[in-house]
């Protein structure tokens, strides 16, 4: 698919143009060290609250004349509300561009809304974006510093991106390289997803201690 982002180069935690940054309100950051729903060893902040259910609250939330199919993901700061517009005759993705911009003008004031709701049950900033065709853009999107520390061998492989032309600096060339491996092993990660599912959902029917 064709993606084209209106928003890119964020520094920081990044900020939108326009009133749109009023989609993504002010999300809670989490200071727990816990990760999981709620459980040590998962991946989620223990004080952000569970969002397992987004998927089904956005599609009974959203009006159902917007999108045809909607895609929402979740991870510990942000809530992605992907929705794919009605199936028209669309020539050239500068038509689909055209009509994915007309549909983010229009329902601006009501999308707000809907993060501002979304934002206070998740803890959560919202982002949007929608497709059509071969085309996709997202409207609003977040960037979000990680810190880590890295080996010299490590960094070595970071450098060579950054001399080799591929990234222009070291924060770049990380990005870059998760992306290579998020693409290359999707399969693996989705594995690696259900089975934190499974063990959140053991541990729940687990005897109380």
């Amino acid at each position: 698919m064709n993606w084209h982002q209106h928003e890119e180069g964020f520094r920081g935690r990044g900020r939108s143009e326009g009133d749109e940054g009023d989609e993504r309100g002010r999300g809670r950051r989490g200071g727990g060290r816990g990760r999981g729903f709620g459980r040590p060893g998962g991946w989620q902040n223990v004080d952000v609250p569970p969002a397992d259910d987004a998927q089904a609250w956005f599609e009974g939330r959203l009006p159902g004349e917007w999108f045809t199919d909607v895609t929402v993901t979740v991870d510990r700061e942000e809530i992605t509300v992907v929705g794919a517009l009605a199936d028209e005759t669309v020539e050239d993705s500068a038509t689909a561009e055209g009509r994915i911009s007309r549909f983010r003008a229009e329902t601006r004031a009501a999308r707000i809304e809907i993060a501002q709701e979304a934002q206070a049950r998740y803890g959560r900033k919202v982002s949007w974006g929608a497709r059509l065709g071969e085309t996709g853009a997202l409207f609003t999107h977040i960037s979000v510093p990680v810190m880590t520390r890295l080996k010299q061998p490590e960094r070595q492989v970071l450098d060579t991106l950054v001399d080799a032309g591929v990234a222009r600096s070291r924060s770049e060339a990380l990005s870059w390289a998760v992306k290579l491996v998020g693409e290359h092993a999707e399969s693996w990660l989705s594995d690696l997803r259900g089975a934190m599912e499974d063990v959140d959902k053991l541990r729940a029917q687990g005897p109380d201690l």
